[in-house]
């Protein structure tokens, strides 16, 4: 079952919808500033270490954390439109990369984490029992050309989940 999450290039918002049966809400972990990993900056293309947006939230189904989500956005692209990216608040962020026309999707790249790296500890900082492992993606999205890195883990209780369309 998670093989066909990981590799879905559909909105993973409106996936989570159907599985949820629409009860989905985002909850804001974090919204600052901040360097991206050198790996972040390496698949957006940033050659010096720089600022970025970075937003860190979870996908929570009837109080339970399916999805963590990490975006990066280099501070170059909230310019001109992509500027409401700044304030999405608890609006998921695939409602807005996938109603603009110009969004582009670059091919995703799927890992399984464990503890110790960075994005696993972000993920299972607030779950319990904390899991040995998480698989997870991640995908450069273009609008109007501009990139932004958007890294996406399936917690435990989504693979748990029995009501997926």
């Amino acid at each position: 079952m998670l093989l066909s999450w990981l590799f879905d290039t559909a909105s993973l918002t409106q996936r989570l919808r159907q599985a949820c049966r629409g009860r989905l809400e985002v909850r804001v972990v974090g919204q600052t500033r901040g360097r991206p990993l050198r790996d972040e900056r390496m698949a957006l293309g940033m050659r010096r270490p720089g600022d970025a947006l970075i937003r860190m939230v979870y996908l929570v189904c009837d109080g339970r954390p399916w999805v963590f989500a990490r975006t990066v956005i280099p501070l170059r692209t909230l310019s001109g439109a992509q500027r409401r990216l700044k304030r999405l608040g608890s609006k998921p962020l695939g409602e807005v990369l996938f109603a603009d026309k110009s969004m582009r999707r670059d091919e995703m790249e799927a890992a399984r984490l464990a503890a110790g790296q960075p994005v696993f500890e972000m993920a299972a900082q607030r779950l319990e029992p904390r899991p040995r492992e998480i698989w997870g993606r991640r995908s450069v999205f273009y609008l109007q050309g501009k990139p932004l890195l958007v890294s996406e883990m399936f917690l435990p209780d989504l693979a748990m989940c029995s009501n997926e369309p």
